[in-house]
């Protein structure tokens, strides 16, 4: 028999299936036990430098193993067991691979998120999305959704489970120590793998997953289009789509969502949403909630209470970011878009006041409401997110609404305007500190805090009517009375009341609220159909946009959209065309620091001063032309030009009113 004559074995060769056409020639030296099913490998595979290697089996040792057509296994050092293997896939130079008993492949891990002692438990699953994640980790007062989630997550693991695993179609396996009772996607690759331990390689050729170099994951879910490379240590977490883990970062009982990066770092406990970002070696996120944050050199948490243990969390809600070396004692909860400098250690919660710095000064917690709101790198941070989304698989699990300005941190604003305007009026307007939650405004903080608001709610505001106006009556002719009030009509009454960010998908939490309510009662029974209502949710986020803000054009400006004239549209536009105007300047200004005379120190060193202008220059470029600084001058004549052209459309129907 020529497969014995090229050094191969079998414990029973009754158990070696071929597929017609089968070369013999193509398996050498392989030990074979178990039931073995071979196909054609009649094509070459080209390493990187051109080496050409052809397809088959040499020097390997299979058990129950099923090899598609065209693959290349060669040199195991160990044994592949218990696995089918998918057409033209190359395994080269590896230890172990196999399934050990049933498996569900990482399915069905529970990941202690948020609170290292238990008490918000996920179970992992391969089609997890963020929204779902969230549901499960925050609404824990509501046992009746969790054990009706849990049950469709048990049914839906129940299908994962085999005791055969499966390498998808086009992966390349090379230089891997062990990988045991894990199941690997198309296109895959996996190379110079320390050790994969129970978990699901959700690759496709569409968003190929790479694991890189020493890295070492157990109990993991690793969605389409993320890499994991340089040592990365990942123990009981979920990997969203498209992230990026490297350089010796080690993460615990954590979930990280589409888009998320993490280097050099740590993390444990921590529910990590869509574009969470830590780069530095010194950082440790902890027992916490991100998400569209970027955590700078140093930032730590502390979840500790020393009598009972580590049962402390906190929340930074999105847009948030963290200074170098800054510190926050949980429980502390920051407002969005918010900026922490500096050591924190009086639980404070300033969820009402986003956009604020939270600075340390003299042990306190002062705080600056909406100064970030002018800020050039929040901005900069909104329009960057969407450039940097790399995922590329067509289907997305998790929804992202980019908006800096949305009914969620308006309706923030609108409370953190009472809440400055009670402060101011409780302590007098005369006071130079104010305290609130264990914080500290000063007088010019809270004056400024109030302007910067009611600038973001006007922009806001203005920007829903203006696209409200242009989506019901499109063109360029005139707007009658009629026309005006018709259009300004709500399409449905969903979307009044409070909003929520539901881990960066931003929805009236009426609707959240529904859909719980809908799976508590059996109306909603699997996964697919609580999906849809998040997709429902983020399709028509707009329509219910609208209906938010028609509900308070009456409170904050005593304007009855039923009765709306067209003077008052008009007031209104020109309202928002100055809120526009006027943070577009904020931002050019805050840019223009960039370029002042301390950014230049250290350029042009062994010059004079005009070498050190021109070598800024060079490097850096010249203020008037960077792009960023353009886009703001371009957004305001955009802006500055659609106002204009809803006012002249609206004009001819204030002469028919007079």
């Amino acid at each position: 028999m020529q497969l014995q004559a090229q050094g191969c074995m079998a414990d029973d060769w009754k158990n070696i299936h071929v597929a017609e056409g089968f070369l013999p020639e193509t398996v050498k030296n392989v030990c074979f036990s178990g039931q073995i099913s071979l196909g054609v490998f009649s094509q070459a595979f080209t390493l990187a430098g051109g080496i050409p290697r052809p397809a088959g089996i040499y020097h390997a040792s299979l058990h129950n193993v099923e090899v598609a057509d065209n693959c290349r296994i060669a040199h195991i050092h160990e044994y592949i067991a218990n696995y089918r293997i998918g057409e033209g896939t190359l395994i080269e130079n590896i230890g172990c691979m196999a399934v050990e008993g049933e498996s569900a492949f990482g399915n069905g891990v529970r990941v202690a998120v948020l609170n290292e002692t238990g008490g918000r438990e996920i179970t992992i699953y391969d089609t997890l999305s963020s929204h779902v994640a969230y549901a499960l980790t925050i609404y824990r007062h509501r046992p009746a959704f969790i054990e009706k989630m849990n049950a469709q997550i048990d049914a839906y693991i129940a299908t994962k489970r085999s005791a055969m695993g499966e390498v998808g179609r086009g992966c390349i396996i090379r230089g891997c120590q062990s990988i045991v009772n894990v199941r690997i996607g198309d296109a895959a690759l996996l190379e110079g793998v320390r050790r994969l331990t129970n978990g699901s390689i959700c690759s496709n050729q569409a968003a190929p997953i790479t694991i890189g170099m020493g890295v070492i994951c157990e109990d993991v879910i690793i969605q389409s289009g993320s890499h994991i490379t340089d040592a990365a240590m990942l123990t009981r977490c979920f990997v969203g789509q498209a992230c990026q883990f490297g350089h010796g970062y080690s993460a615990s009982d954590s979930l990280f969502f589409c888009n998320c990066q993490g280097e050099n770092g740590e993390a444990c406990a921590i529910f990590a949403g869509p574009f969470t970002v830590t780069h530095h070696k010194s950082t440790l996120l902890i027992a916490g909630m991100y998400s569209f944050m970027n955590a700078g050199s140093g930032s730590n948490q502390s979840n500790h209470m020393y009598k009972l243990g580590p049962i402390h969390q906190g929340i930074l809600e999105r847009g948030s970011k963290t200074a170098s070396d800054s510190y926050i004692l949980w429980p502390a909860r920051v407002g969005a878009f918010s900026l922490v400098m500096g050591r924190h250690v009086t639980n404070s919660d300033t969820t009402n006041l986003p956009f604020s710095y939270l600075i340390e000064k003299n042990n306190g917690t002062f705080l600056s409401p909406g100064i970030n709101l002018r800020s050039v790198g929040t901005i900069r941070d909104v329009r960057k997110w969407p450039k940097r989304d790399a995922r590329k698989d067509p289907h997305k699990f998790d929804h992202i609404n980019y908006n800096l300005l949305s009914p969620f941190t308006i309706q923030k604003m609108i409370k953190g305007l009472s809440l400055l305007d009670n402060l101011r009026y409780s302590s007098g307007e005369l006071s130079d500190i104010y305290s609130y939650h264990s914080t500290k405004i000063t007088n010019s903080s809270l004056k400024r805090g109030i302007e910067l608001y009611h600038i973001g709610i006007d922009k806001f505001m203005g920007n829903s009517l203006i696209s409200r106006i242009e989506k019901m009556c499109p063109g360029d002719g005139p707007i009658s009375v009629e026309d005006l009030r018709w259009a300004l009509v709500p399409s449905t009454p969903i979307g009044k009341g409070q909003w929520v960010d539901v881990a960066g998908l931003i929805a009236p939490r009426s609707e959240v609220s529904a859909m719980l309510q809908q799976v508590e009662s059996g109306e909603i029974c699997d996964l697919e159909a609580v999906n849809q209502a998040f997709d429902v949710m983020a399709d028509n986020y707009y329509t219910y946009e609208w209906t938010w803000a028609h509900e308070h054009l009456y409170d904050m400006y005593h304007i009855r959209p039923d009765k709306i004239t067209p003077l008052q549209a008009i007031a209104l536009i020109k309202r928002w065309k100055t809120a526009v105007v006027s943070l577009d300047n904020m931002v050019y200004n805050d840019a223009k620091k960039e370029f002042n005379l301390a950014s230049r120190t250290g350029f042009g060193a062994d010059g004079d001063k005009q070498q050190k202008d021109l070598d800024f220059e060079n490097v850096r470029g010249d203020f008037e032309s960077n792009s960023f600084v353009r886009e703001v001058q371009d957004h305001i004549r955009i802006k500055s030009a659609l106002g204009d052209r809803i006012i002249a459309r609206l004009m001819p129907a204030t002469q028919k009113q007079k």
